[in-house]
């Protein structure tokens, strides 16, 4: 039998820390290792004790989680998975966290802590247990405050895109459709592609795994570092060329034609893969609603959600990019994809986005000469 997961508890709450440690020992592959009430406390534990994986909560005496979150993957980079407190600041705070590197978070309770943590046990073990085997990358420099983040400065093979009309994509964007599924490590994975999205994009709509709460910030979060304009998405809204759609967490998303245009159906759903969203109801919907228009985009992420949809797409006519295993925090979803015989190109994350703009660039150039 292979080395259990060894786990230290990160949070200043004796209360939290005694009930994961808990749900972390009832499992017969890890064992938390230690616990420590504050970051400093937590350094020295880490140094001694080399875990695995630690969870880490935000809000602590003396270093917050985020500030510790940053030196730690500055320095010594390993798997962390965030205890955040599903509030509207707690949600921002989680989002900085998975930009510094953090693998994954748990939406903690804020009332009925026991039996709260107690009933999300699976979640959480699922997660340390992804974290465990994580490609885990070191932080990027902090950037000084106010700065805008393009694609230069996330290390992207390709300047940012033009916002001018010699993109010539306005002509095809209408019809055309990008769809992105995505999971673990997914949130930074989207931003990468987004961020090289010219104004004059066609519509994109995507499902990234993530509970109810934080949604809503991520796509804020997005919207004010790309050129295109990022939303959560609202059940019956016509969905617009140079604007980019996230599944709301805890909602199944799906596009449906209304006349010529596409429109966001946003609904309640039951789970599908163990996922509300599911990326599988999402690509399902393209195969059947945009057939050929459609370009499908797997990036990083567990599991198997959306892959035999993503080939039923292939099948209508889409273009698929999936995401190659070196770039990947988690292979598990784009592996899938591939096995499925769903993807066209296999590219690392800093290249699909320029693959796709060739590409649709090449659409409009033929339909020009056409015309």
């Amino acid at each position: 039998m292979s080395r259990k997961i060894r786990v230290i508890v990160v949070d200043d709450s004796a209360l939290v820390r005694s009930l994961l440690s808990e749900i972390i020992n009832r499992q017969r592959d890890m064992e938390c290792i230690g616990t420590a009430n504050d970051p400093l406390i937590a350094r020295e534990m880490i140094r001694e004790l080399n875990p695995d994986v630690i969870t880490l909560d935000v809000e602590m005496p003396r270093m917050d989680g985020i500030d510790f979150l940053g030196r730690l993957m500055r320095l010594r980079p390993m798997p962390v998975v965030m205890i955040s407190t599903l509030t509207e600041r707690g949600a921002e705070v989680t989002m900085k966290a998975l930009e510094l590197g953090a693998v994954d978070f748990v939406a903690k309770p804020r009332v009925g802590l026991s039996s709260g943590l107690n009933e999300l046990a699976v979640q959480i073990v699922d997660k340390i247990r992804v974290a465990a085997v994580a490609q885990v990358r070191r932080a990027p420099v902090p950037r000084p405050a106010g700065a805008p983040l393009n694609p230069s400065a996330a290390g992207s093979a390709v300047p940012a895109a033009p916002t001018s009309a010699a993109t010539l994509l306005g002509r095809i964007s209408t019809e055309k459709l990008i769809c992105i599924g995505a999971s673990t490590g997914g949130t930074e994975a989207i931003r990468e592609v987004l961020v090289q999205m010219p104004a004059d994009s066609p519509a994109i709509v995507i499902t990234q795994h993530m509970p109810p709460g934080f949604t809503t910030s991520f796509a804020a979060r997005l919207n004010g570092l790309c050129q295109i304009t990022v939303k959560e998405a609202s059940n019956g809204e016509r969905i617009l060329p140079g604007h980019a759609y996230i599944a709301p967490g805890g909602r199944q998303f799906h596009v449906a034609r209304s006349g010529a245009n596409y429109v966001a159906v946003v609904d309640d759903g039951p789970p599908v893969n163990r996922h509300k969203p599911s990326v599988e109801v999402l690509f399902k919907s393209a195969a059947a609603v945009v057939g050929k228009n459609a370009f499908g985009i797997m990036l990083t992420g567990m599991g198997n959600d959306g892959a035999a949809a993503m080939k039923e797409m292939k099948d209508a006519g889409s273009y698929n990019y999936v995401q190659d295993e070196a770039s990947c925090i988690v292979f598990g979803m784009p592996r899938e994809a591939i096995a499925h015989g769903a993807a066209d190109e296999v590219l690392p994350l800093t290249q699909i986005a320029s693959a796709l703009l060739t590409r649709l660039r090449g659409a409009t150039d033929r339909l020009h000469h056409r015309i």
